[in-house]
């Protein structure tokens, strides 16, 4: 009887204890660490296969369907492939004042369909010049107290008008002949947004995630659509296209709307993020949004990559990938660079990764952590890709690989612009002209 007792509570005693890692046996609680252990493990593997190398060996060899015009019927954001194979000598220079944050809010270089250049200096003075870096016109609109703000400018254009919206809350429209004012209109919020100009509309967003629709005639507002709470007031820039009527651009949560041109309506919103960790949007940044073949196409620096059905908002697909440089889609294929410096191309069809190389193989290992990418262009047979040190890595589209490394400037500077084959790279108080 003895016997049969202690055999019963030893068992009992056994069922109840947790043992060491030797024999095997763990309670429920340590097992169930144990498992999210080794789920938290698997997963962080799965991010790091995507930053490796993958069919390194693929040649890829484009169908050089050349679209002149692509950068300046911008609705689309797509570049496709661009015309130049310069050897990237400094021909011309224009100098301004030094803008600040330069970097933070990314402004870009405007190339009007009169062949001129638009950009600005830091007090907001609008300058306009030819290929040669000859200064046809300028003109600041600004109050001395906004100069001091530094305002930081947008910039569409038509055949007569520019399209000008800011950080300072002003939205105006100027002759883009003689560079006079037309009409001025002040927001209630500034602007942080591409500016799309459609038949006799513009649209722009502003720090409140509000889409507005203005007319182009006088800058009376038509429509606007609130996307998101005010409160978040993330800083990056974001980006508009149009197609089939319909307006549709990333806000700083993540939420990619769709909006009817004509009435306002909102059509379709699809999250991309989680709408319970606003702490993210202070850190989330997309990429500019194209859009081919009705199909939509951005990425973000938190792993992923998107593809959303233009007409419905619904995902197509989702890919691991660290990017937010505006890809391009070109021959069925989408290309992009990752934050770690791998060029990635993509399956338009169906997500899946054709190839990933690593471009900074020609860079020295202890200065690779503070390079970034900032954005790139696609021509016949390479790409050129900046970087934010001032340099141009010149890519091999056959192969991948990197060809060569050349030095633009000692700072940081803008994604590359082509017009008529020569490429133009703004820094923050210059333009520099190469060939």
């Amino acid at each position: 009887m003895n016997k049969i007792f202690y055999f019963l509570f030893i068992l009992l005693f056994i069922s109840n204890c947790s043992l060491d890692t030797k024999t095997g046996l763990w309670n429920k609680t340590e097992k169930l660490k144990n498992e999210n252990k080794v789920k938290e493990k698997k997963v962080f593997e799965e991010k790091k296969v995507y930053e490796k190398e993958f069919n390194k060996q693929l040649k890829i060899k484009l169908n050089n369907n050349i679209k002149e015009k692509s950068f300046i019927n911008n609705l689309t954001n797509n570049n496709y492939i661009i015309n130049f194979d310069g050897s990237l000598k400094k021909i011309s220079k224009y100098k301004f004042s030094k803008i600040d944050q330069f970097v933070f809010f990314q402004p870009e270089l405007l190339i009007t369909k009169k062949n001129s250049l638009i950009f600005f200096d830091n007090k907001g003075t609008i300058l306009n010049f030819n290929q040669n870096s000859k200064l046809i016109w300028k003109n600041n609109i600004y109050s001395k107290s906004e100069k001091k703000n530094n305002p930081i400018l947008y910039f569409a254009a038509n055949n007569q008008m520019l399209i000008v919206a800011d950080t300072v809350a002003k939205y105006y429209a100027i002759n883009l002949i003689n560079g006079e004012l037309i009409w001025s209109k002040k927001n209630m919020a500034a602007f942080n947004s591409q500016i799309k100009i459609y038949k006799d509309k513009f649209f722009v967003v502003d720090f409140e995630n509000i889409i507005r629709c203005f007319s182009l005639k006088d800058g009376t507002e038509i429509w606007n659509v609130k996307t998101e709470k005010s409160f978040i007031k993330s800083q990056q820039k974001l980006s508009l296209i149009i197609s089939n009527n319909r307006v549709v651009f990333v806000n700083t949560l993540g939420d990619v709307s769709s909006i009817d041109i004509n009435t306002g309506n909102l059509l379709w919103q699809t999250p991309t993020q989680s709408s319970a960790i606003y702490e993210n949007s202070f850190s989330l940044k997309n990429s500019d949004i194209i859009v081919e073949n009705n199909n939509i196409y951005f990425s973000n620096n938190k792993n992923e990559f998107f593809s959303l059905n233009e007409r419905t908002g619904t995902i197509r697909w989702k890919q691991k990938l660290n990017s937010n440089l505006r890809p391009t889609h070109v021959d069925g294929l989408v290309f992009t660079v990752t934050l770690e410096g791998y060029l990635a191309i993509i399956d338009s069809r169906n997500g899946n990764l054709v190839r990933m190389t690593n471009i900074f193989d020609k860079i020295k290992n202890h200065k690779k952590k503070n390079i970034k990418p900032v954005g790139f262009i696609i021509t016949k047979e390479k790409i050129y890709l900046s970087l934010n040190n001032g340099r141009l890595i010149i890519i091999d589209i056959l192969t991948g690989k990197a060809l060569d490394v050349i030095k633009i400037d000692n700072e940081k500077i803008s994604r590359p612009y082509i017009f008529n084959n020569d490429m133009f790279i703004v820094k923050d108080n210059a333009i520099l002209k190469l060939n």
